[in-house]
């Protein structure tokens, strides 16, 4: 199983390496930032499953770097800060955190709250942002430069299960048996005609899906 990756971003050394300890223990893999210029360059270079974020740091603040990050870049996210005030936990929220925590802290409660945020945002991922593609999985919508794009449901279904096992190369089989079900009679040219159409529909986003030479397709956009 995969380990989930955080990233620490406060400019106090020994809160980072307090906070760090405690991840460890918790089995998560861990990167630090003492200031929010740098949070944002591994923000955009590193993939990561949330966030724990000081508000008071030289060069960056936590708040100038929550507006700074992109949308497909956003995680969830825990401030840490020392400041408890009513004004900061209110914008806080407003930009989208999850959770408020002030210091100093209990490290063994910032490890269930971080539990608690990855569990939930594991289970119920509602939308998947890629520059200018914008998946909705709960309202079934898709749209590239805020135009609506209009696939079949079987084309949104693959596309759904495409992103949820992102790298990973899914054999024709496979999607037959997920999307379509054990008791389907059809064979691999059903899916390539459906990956065909769903290319065609993602225009400039088409390459996301690759091909992978004998075995069927993977969905990366890291590539």
């Amino acid at each position: 199983m995969k380990r989930n990756k955080i990233l620490i971003v406060d400019d106090e050394k020994n809160i980072r390496e307090v906070i760090r300890e405690y991840a460890k223990l918790e089995d998560y893999d861990v990167m630090e930032a003492e200031d929010g210029i740098k949070a944002l360059d591994l923000l955009n270079n590193e993939k990561f499953d949330l966030m724990i974020l000081d508000i008071m740091m030289p060069l960056m603040d936590g708040f100038t770097l929550l507006n700074s990050i992109p949308k497909n870049k956003r995680i969830p996210t825990i401030i840490l800060s020392a400041r408890d005030d009513e004004i900061d936990k209110l914008e806080g929220f407003d930009k989208g955190i999850d959770d408020y925590l002030c210091k100093p802290f209990s490290p063994k409660e910032l490890m269930a709250r971080v539990k608690a945020i990855l569990k939930r945002t594991k289970k119920d991922i509602d939308s998947y942002y890629y520059e200018d593609l914008v998946i909705n999985f709960k309202e079934h919508t898709i749209k590239i430069d805020n135009k609506q794009i209009n696939v079949t449901p079987k084309e949104f279904e693959i596309l759904k299960y495409f992103i949820n096992n992102k790298k990973i190369a899914i054999s024709r089989e496979q999607l037959l048996n997920k999307i379509w079900g054990y008791d389907f009679y059809g064979d691999d040219r059903t899916v390539d005609t459906h990956i065909k159409m769903l290319r065609n529909n993602l225009g400039k986003y088409r390459d996301l899906i690759i091909t992978v030479r004998g075995i069927g397709y993977k969905f990366d956009d890291e590539e």
